[in-house]
């Protein structure tokens, strides 16, 4: 089996070599469809990219960072509604939507991220939007509706990004409004109920320097899974989004602009499948099967819930950033980033999903955070540029949650009402410094190092009390504890690169990643709120690259070989206490169990071939695996003994892989058609901590087919097309929770669904 994975990866590597659109158009098509589709029918040649993954605009060919980039009509063919459209287009990226919730992102890079969205966790992979850090990844499902590009950085950030950066860094770039006025306007239906409306307009305000844009989209479906007792559909997509922008540019040397934007989303529940049996303890019968999976059967999209209607999901994510540049002479230029940002969310989630009451939970929490960057950037003209940098946050995170179990205990067939409350108040308040500096010492010799100090301090109040039913009243118990700590971590990153030739670029680089500690939300039991912390993260990845153009500039390919050493993984876990008695607890620790060492391989190709043909193929290979985990269950002598428990590690598939085609054929009448299409594959993938086979998704592929349709005067763009070609059923994420009754429920990918749409392009 690895010799047909090896003989597929050498395969798709050799073609798209020989015979391989661009990783990303250059961001100034982005605004008008019909000329990017003009162009592609006469292109001879690929585009150039512009990233700003070391805080400063470079060519990606001169970047010795492992970096892909999209810009706004690459997204579009990727037939990205979100950012998790990402999935299957990057090298060793895992980017679905979070367990149970319609607004959560879940994102691993080369073996590392952060799945759970419960307040107390950090992400292990940085999202930013125009330089502004997100703090939750609850509300980082980003809907795509004016994004100019968006990179993802493989591999610890920690120098220039930091916070939380350990995996990686996915930065979404928004449009800016220019001098010339533009706008669109979009609609879109689709099957499952798809309406959907997106609008951009900008252009210069008076003259003088002064510009504005305002994009928004509303977008809604009517759900794919459905509950077969009452016909109701979940899974539903129903939010609006604007973003207005106000600039002001009146000259070269100063650069500033005001961002507000708005997120509402009011969906139903986001529902999986229960993947094995659930059970009620009853304390006079025993173990009580309350629901029995039938594994072999096909997923069909049909689940129960015990939940009412309108106990659904709501959020609202609203935030302002203020961006300024300042050119202080010829070599400096001063940079500012201020920001605020409220996210609100109130959440049921049944995540036992069936029609009892065994994990359903309501989470209603109010984030706010406050962010000041500064910048100081030198470039001398010549061989050295430098970036310093001063970094503050401050995050509070109050919250409200409430856990029913009015199945899970029974007393002779009879069940016993349990409710369990939960108020908690985090704040962290977070300082860092960093310098950059990019130095070529010598013609085509070129060293960068740099280092980041990072000091994260958190503040964790949280009481939980449990009411239970007649006749066990008696059990109430409230457990409380106040914590507080700081921890902090030096970060640095060097590179050496080397221009072999005006084509080709090679390099080594070694770069730390530091992911702060913290206090589980999940303690429960008064032994446990005795010592809630758990220790911080660190990475060390080391990685040597090349990245290359043709001379004729229609081929382009970028090697990237990985060694990464990953230790104090944070890890959630489920297990009973005082297993056999009358009152167990059920506790969900989080440990800092394991070491992890990730070695792997990425490529990305790209070609033009004749006139308006393009291609691209992304591989990537990742071998993770644990060097320990400390876990008492390990134990042979332990009544929860499983030494398969952690064989493998989550979100992290052996291969992926992709192929994309795209072809445009210019009209008679100056106007041009393009067909495009993608086929996706992933590996065996396991969904959470704890290894059950239930919770893992075999090797699968996916197919995309989209057409476009462009006007000769460039206004016009009719597009259609259709995901999951194939109608694969297929796991994607999955909650772990089995020692409260047994629960583990998968998540799926969205069943075939086609589109079409129109925009009007001014």
């Amino acid at each position: 089996m690895q010799r047909t994975h090896l003989s597929l990866a050498i395969g798709l590597v050799v073609g798209a070599l020989c015979a391989a659109p661009a990783l990303a158009q250059d961001a100034q098509d982005s605004g008008s469809a019909g000329k990017s589709a003009a162009k592609q029918a006469e292109a001879k040649q690929l585009e150039a990219v512009t990233v700003s993954a070391r805080r400063r605009d470079e060519s990606m060919e001169k970047v010795p960072v492992a970096v892909t980039a999209f810009s706004g009509e690459d997204m579009r063919d990727l037939q990205a509604m979100s950012i998790d459209g990402l999935q299957g287009a990057v090298p060793n990226l895992n980017i679905v939507q979070g367990r149970g919730s319609s607004s959560a992102v879940n994102v691993f890079i080369r073996g590392i991220g952060q799945p759970d969205a419960l307040q107390t966790f950090d992400p292990g992979v940085g999202m930013y939007v125009d330089d502004v850090y997100y703090s939750r990844i609850q509300g980082a499902l980003i809907d795509l509706f004016d994004v100019e590009r968006v990179e993802v950085l493989r591999g610890p950030q920690g120098t220039l990004y930091g916070k939380n950066s350990t995996g990686g860094a996915i930065k979404v770039v928004t449009r800016n409004p220019g001098d010339a006025p533009e706008g669109s306007v979009e609609a879109t239906v689709g099957n499952y109920g798809r309406r959907e409306g997106k609008f951009y307009f900008g252009g210069p305000l008076g003259g003088n320097g002064w510009s504005a844009s305002i994009a928004g989209s509303d977008a809604r479906t009517d759900g794919y899974v459905t509950d077969p007792s009452n016909g109701r559909r979940y899974n539903d997509e129903n939010g609006k989004s604007v973003r207005g922008k106000l600039r002001y540019h009146p000259s070269e040397t100063f650069d500033g602009t005001l961002t507000l934007d708005y997120t509402r989303q009011d969906t139903g529940l986001t529902l999986g499948q229960p993947v094995s049996p659930l059970i009620q303890t009853d304390l006079v019968l025993g173990p009580v099967v309350l629901y029995q999976p039938d594994l072999d059967r096909k997923y069909d999209f049909r689940t129960r819930t015990s939940f009412d209607p309108g106990q659904g999901q709501k959020l609202r994510h609203e935030g302002a950033a203020l961006n300024l540049s300042w050119k202080l002479g010829e070599r400096w230029t001063l940079k500012s980033i201020s920001a605020v940002r409220k996210l609100d969310s109130d959440s049921y989630i049944d995540i036992d999903a069936s029609q009892y009451q065994l994990g359903d939970v309501l989470v209603d929490f109010h984030q706010k955070q406050t962010s000041q960057e500064l910048q100081l950037q030198y470039d001398n003209g010549s061989n050295l540029q430098a970036v310093y940098g001063l970094y503050y946050l401050r995050e509070t995170v109050p919250s409200h949650q409430e856990a029913y179990a009015d199945d899970l205990f029974a007393l002779a067939g009879t069940p016993i009402t349990f409710l369990r409350t939960i108020d908690d108040d985090l704040t962290t308040t977070s300082y860092a410094g960093f310098a950059h500096l990019n130095w070529e010492f010598s013609p085509s010799w070129t060293l960068a190092a740099g280092v980041r100090y990072s000091s994260d301090k958190k503040d964790y109040y949280r009481t939980t009390s449990t009411f239970w039913g007649a006749p066990f009243a008696s059990l109430d118990q409230t457990v409380a504890f106040d914590k507080g700590k700081r921890w902090d971590a030096w970060t640095p990153t060097v590179s050496l690169q080397k221009q072999l030739d005006p084509q080709t670029m090679v390099y080594v680089s070694a770069s730390r990643g530091f992911k702060s500690g913290g206090f589980n939300g999940r303690a429960n039991d008064p032994n446990e709120a005795k010592n809630p912390e758990f220790a911080p993260e660190y990475v060390w990845t080391y990685e040597l690259g090349l990245k290359w153009r043709s001379q004729d500039n229609r081929l382009q390919a970028n090697l990237a070989a990985f060694h990464s050493d990953y230790k104090d993984f944070q890890a959630r876990v489920s297990e009973i206490q005082n297993p056999g008695s009358i009152t167990p607890t059920f506790a969900f620790p989080v440990i800092n169990a394991a070491k992890l060492k990730m070695d792997g391989l990425e490529f990305e190709g790209a070609a033009v071939l004749g006139q308006g043909t393009r291609l691209s193929a992304q591989v990537g290979y990742l071998d993770a695996r644990y060097d320990k985990f400390d876990d008492h269950r390990l134990d042979p002598n332990d009544p929860q003994y499983n030494p398969h428990l952690h064989d493998h590690v989550p979100f992290s598939p052996k291969w992926t892989a992709r192929l994309a085609a795209t072809q445009t054929f210019a009209l008679g009448d100056g106007s041009a058609l393009t067909f495009g299409g993608d086929w996706s594959y992933r590996t065996e993938t396991w969904l959470s901590v704890d290894n059950y086979p239930a919770l893992s998704q075999k090797a699968y592929s996916l197919v995309g087919l989209f057409g476009i349709y462009d006007s000769a005067d460039g206004h016009w763009q009719l597009r259609a097309g259709v995901r999951n070609l194939t109608d694969k059923v297929y796991k994607t994420d999955g909650q772990e929770f089995s020692s409260v009754g047994n629960i583990r429920t998968a998540y799926y990918g969205m069943p075939r669904n086609w589109y079409v749409s129109a925009r009007y392009n001014f």
